[in-house]
C-alpha cells in the first residue's frame, strides 16, 4: 500500500507564500497523476491543482495564478505553491495521486492533509 504524507502547511499572514510537500512511501510520480485537494469547514473537496505523469499541470480557475503544482520524480515528492494568501485559502490540503479509481472519481492514494490557516 503506497503512503502519501503531507507536510508544510501551518498558520500564515494573508499575502504571504507556503509551499506544500507530498511524499510518496514508493516511486509512483513518474507513473500516475498527482492531485490536491483542499476542504474547507461545511464545504465540499475541492479539486486545486493536477500533474500528469509527464508532469503537465492542471488548474481550477479559482486558483490559477497563484498555485504552483511541480514535483521531483527522484524525491518521490510533489509540490504545491500558494501565493499571495487570502483568508479563503484556509482550509485541509490533501495529497491524490495513483491509478485512477473511478468509484470516486479520484485517484487511487490519499494523505492525511496538512493545515493551513490564513489570518488577515
Amino acid at each position: 500500500q503506497v503512503r502519501l504524507v503531507e507536510s508544510g502547511g501551518g498558520l500564515v499572514h494573508t499575502g504571504e507564500s507556503v509551499r506544500l510537500s507530498c511524499a510518496a512511501s514508493e516511486s509512483i510520480f513518474g507513473r500516475y497523476p498527482a492531485a490536491w485537494y483542499r476542504q474547507s469547514p461545511g464545504k465540499q473537496r475541492e479539486l486545486v491543482a493536477q500533474i500528469t505523469s509527464g508532469g503537465s499541470p492542471d488548474y481550477a480557475d479559482s486558483v490559477k495564478g497563484r498555485f504552483t503544482i511541480s514535483k521531483n520524480n527522484a524525491k518521490n515528492t510533489v509540490y504545491l505553491e500558494i501565493n499571495t494568501l487570502k483568508p479563503e485559502d484556509t482550509a485541509v490540503y490533501y495529497c491524490n495521486a495513483g491509478p485512477f479509481d473511478p468509484s470516486g472519481n479520484h485517484y487511487f492514494y490519499w494523505g492525511q492533509g496538512t493545515q493551513v490557516s490564513v489570518s488577515s
